[in-house]
């Protein structure tokens, strides 16, 4: 893709976009309230799929096992939406990249390179990644052509000034961090250090929000209140991490950027970032308005 074209991809949208979700949803708590807004936004985004991404930690017992638990919440929290799910959610894959950089076949990669090239050349999908990359990464390896049709909102990794990237969804797969920074594909980083960790929250507020906001906001008050570390004596606040990055498509207002050249990423133990002047650009968000987004996401569950 040619620099002015991949620049024009960069900017932010207008009007209503074609979008998939990319989530480890039961990893944390924060993927089901990202989902929520997708759905939600409808004045905005048009949610096209949703694919279970892999992960691993407590809560699952390896990434096919997390890949497993997330595709069984997507479906939990759209039934409590009232959403349709026929034909809409897709199991990913069932382990990260490795260094050989190959691609893993799944249902979700295979999706998205069909839903890609079924979508208008002018018109971008836009594929919102909010966990380990793998299935975008899988798909922008089996059909690189893929690029010229996507732009990627990721949240994963940190800031270009932090010392390391160990961040839960980067240093999961950072091979598969690479083959996407390294693709060409229209690429908007939302870090979380210093960036999505703005939009945090409190058990308090979350009663006074979402409680009593029908099935789906009273789920998303109990998956908030019992997560773990809330009953500390005091002063305990979660961050919703996720919401950042649907927000910079549902209003970019939401979520300062500028477009710089995309980094390099070291697979070393931290995963560091290097940089070099010539490398493509891409857009890295700078900020979250943390109110903003809640209070919009509040609205809509009123609507």
């Amino acid at each position: 893709m040619e620099t002015n074209q991949l620049l024009q991809r960069l900017e932010p949208p207008q009007g209503r976009v074609s979008m998939v979700l990319d989530t480890d949803t039961y990893n944390e708590i924060d993927d089901q309230f990202a989902l929520v807004y997708a759905a939600l936004a409808v004045d905005r985004l048009d949610l096209k799929a949703v694919y279970a991404a892999p992960f691993a930690n407590a809560r699952s017992t390896g990434p096919g096992d997390g890949m497993e638990k997330s595709w069984a919440e997507i479906h939990r929290v759209l039934e409590h939406l009232g959403f349709p799910k026929e034909g809409l959610v897709y199991r990913g894959s069932n382990r990260f990249m490795d260094a050989k950089k190959q691609p893993i076949s799944s249902d979700a990669a295979d999706h998205l390179v069909q839903l890609a090239h079924n979508q208008p050349a002018d018109d971008p999908l836009y594929v919102v990644a909010i966990g380990a990359i793998t299935n975008v990464a899988s798909a922008l390896l089996l059909d690189p052509t893929v690029a010229e049709r996507i732009a990627v909102v990721w949240l994963g990794g940190h800031p270009h000034y932090w010392p390391h990237n160990r961040e839960f969804n980067l240093y999961q797969d950072p091979h598969s961090a690479q083959v996407v920074l390294d693709s060409g594909v229209p690429f908007i980083h939302v870090p979380c250090k210093n960036v999505a960790e703005h939009v945090k929250s409190t058990v308090p507020e979350m009663a006074q929000l979402f409680q009593g906001r029908g099935a789906v906001g009273d789920y998303l008050y109990q998956i908030f209140a019992e997560y773990e570390g809330m009953d500390e004596p005091t002063a305990w606040s979660k961050e919703i991490w996720d919401l950042a990055a649907v927000a910079w498509l549902v209003n970019p207002d939401f979520m300062p950027s500028e477009v710089v050249p995309t980094p390099l990423l070291n697979t070393d133990e931290d995963c560091t970032w290097s940089f070099d002047s010539n490398r493509h650009p891409s857009r890295v968000c700078t900020d979250a308005r943390r109110d903003q987004i809640l209070r919009d996401l509040v609205a809509r569950l009123g609507q």
